[in-house]
């Protein structure tokens, strides 16, 4: 048995070449944007402000941000040598070997997935809210998960959300990523908006003490707000359908994390001056915040921006969730053999792996509607954390492999510290998850590895016989 046999490049290229190329650097960054900025700049920074950081969340916020940017610049180097479908599962079946490809992947899927079925039980919660503002009220027993015992069974409009968003996908990259667009701009205008109006209620007074639960407490934040900025990682998925990866996908990478920072930090300063730090522990803070100093009006405007924020979040999260399936296999999860094969079929209309887009669809769709995943957000940040921590070291093998050339694309600048230190920053952050977010993980884990050595392995494309690269 050869755990670390490996994927060769050319077959990849030669795989995802069916794919067309649409997507400008333009697009990259507003699917980039689309996906960061969702949920977490309406919840996370009331949320951990009262709970870990105080106003000193902000500085939260910049923490995370900095280790996303350290595996940023690793992922951009990656897409670049590397520009096939697949993000980080690719990467590591070309670099470290099959096994280690596998449990990138299986960490991505844990993202992915979670953090969409999330996304989507808060997006039916503000529209539930929305709707019931006009006097319709959704029945009890279809507006949560299952919980008998609270008189819930199953959240349908978060099933529909899923469902909705997913056949929009369905038609195409290029029409889809034509509406994202648009619905970013509008999500856009909506935060800056927050932020011009928010500035005038701010009082100095709210941001003392700045940081009541000292140092730790920040660094304890930056391990919440971390899962705000998942979904970057999302655009290296789509180097396969992008035009010029070497220098596009840098651009979009790291566009979208400066942009996002720049607006996370934005609307936690203004937040946490408007309102004492104690009070906003709330589900819609930045709502909150807003109808505490009688700008109703605004607030309704910001519910309807939250549904569209994380509307987009869902589309590029789906999306990557699908062309994830396409490169893995693994649970026909497609390209490689590691699952069954009907995952990686191109649909002849639109040219997408609609066979996976559709499971990928159904698997969430089924989280969101029955399952509540308050206690298993965490879990998202390991499976990231874990990943990122594997692209970053990858960049030492990477450069050492003579036959993966980036003439002209982009490096990771001073090598190899930026990578060594993008990989420990990592693990620095994952030492702050609770030992019950590790119990989970390692039930995951273990599922993931039955399902390898059960089905992947024996399954697998790559031949034992085939050299590996090094």
């Amino acid at each position: 048995m050869n755990l670390f046999r490996k994927e060769s490049l050319s077959r990849y290229m030669k795989t995802d070449g069916q794919m067309p190329k649409t997507m400008n650097a333009k697009d990259l960054m507003a699917m980039g944007i689309g996906a960061v900025i969702g949920s977490g700049i309406f919840i996370l920074p009331g949320t951990v402000a009262a709970n870990d950081a105080g106003p000193g969340v902000s500085l939260s916020f910049l923490a995370a941000a900095i280790v996303c940017g350290l595996a940023g610049m690793c992922y951009a180097e990656f897409s670049s040598a590397i520009p096939v479908a697949g993000s980080a599962y690719s990467y590591g079946n070309i670099i470290y070997g099959e096994f280690i490809g596998w449990i990138m992947g299986w960490a991505l899927v844990l993202e992915y997935l979670l953090a969409v079925a999330c996304v989507s039980t808060g997006w039916a919660a503000y529209f539930n809210s929305l709707l019931a503002s006009c006097g319709i009220n959704i029945p009890r027993a279809l507006a949560g998960p299952f919980d008998p015992a609270k008189g819930t069974y199953i959240n349908l409009t978060a099933i529909l959300s899923v469902l909705l968003i997913t056949w929009l996908l369905s038609y195409g990259m290029h029409e889809s990523v034509r509406v994202n667009n648009i619905a970013i701009i509008i999500k856009l205008l909506i935060i800056v908006a927050f932020i011009i109006i928010g500035v005038f209620f701010v009082k100095r007074a709210n941001y003392h003490p700045f940081l009541p639960y000292g140092a730790h407490g920040a660094f304890k934040g930056a391990t919440t707000v971390f899962f705000a900025f998942l979904g970057f990682d999302c655009i290296s998925s789509s180097a396969a359908e992008v035009k010029n990866p070497q220098k596009t996908m840098p651009i979009g990478i790291i566009g979208t994390l400066l942009i996002a920072t720049v607006l996370y930090m934005g609307v936690s300063i203004v937040l946490t001056g408007m309102v004492n730090y104690k009070h906003l522990d709330v589900a819609n803070p930045v709502a909150f915040a807003l109808q505490s100093v009688h700008q109703g009006w605004l607030a309704s405007l910001l519910s309807i921006g939250a549904l569209i924020g994380m509307a987009t979040c869902m589309f590029t999260a789906i999306y990557a969730s699908s062309r994830l399936i396409y490169s893995l296999r693994i649970y026909s999860l497609s390209r490689d053999g590691l699952l069954p094969t009907s995952l990686r079929q191109l649909d002849k209309k639109s040219h997408t792996p609609k066979i996976a887009l559709w499971a990928v669809a159904i698997l969430i769709a089924v989280m969101g509607g029955f399952v509540s995943l308050d206690s298993l957000t965490n879990l998202v940040n390991i499976g990231t954390l874990l990943a990122f921590t594997m692209v970053s070291f990858g960049i030492i093998p990477l450069r050492k492999r003579e036959d993966i050339l980036n003439d002209g694309g982009f490096k990771v600048p001073l090598y190899p510290v930026l990578p060594l230190l993008s990989g420990f920053a990592c693990l620095f952050m994952m030492s702050f998850l609770s030992k019950e977010t590790w119990i989970g993980a390692g039930i995951w884990f273990a599922i993931g590895m039955v399902l390898y050595f059960g089905y992947g392995y024996r399954h697998s494309n790559i031949n034992d016989m085939t050299p590996t690269q090094g």
